[in-house]
């Protein structure tokens, strides 16, 4: 997906659950996703506990972001 497909972005820094349509995550400072991470196109295969490395991107659908610490952008689509 190319940048300017996305519709903004959401800064999360803190371990409440963020809802929406995004699809992408980077990693501002080194973050965990918690196990309250909702993707819909990772079949069988937990992102529960993922830790995501600063300035690195994942891709995917996720319907619900949780951190269990760190920064990121959420992208919206």
């Amino acid at each position: 997906m190319e940048r300017s497909e996305y519709l903004g972005a959401e800064y999360i820094d803190d371990t409440a659950a963020h809802t929406g349509k995004f699809g992408a995550i980077t990693a501002l400072a080194a973050a965990v996703v918690s196990s309250d991470t909702v993707a819909l196109d990772f079949t069988g295969n937990s992102i529960a506990n993922l830790p995501i490395p600063a300035g690195t991107t994942i891709y995917g659908i996720f319907t619900t972001v949780k951190l269990a610490s760190g920064k990121v952008l959420a992208y919206k689509i």
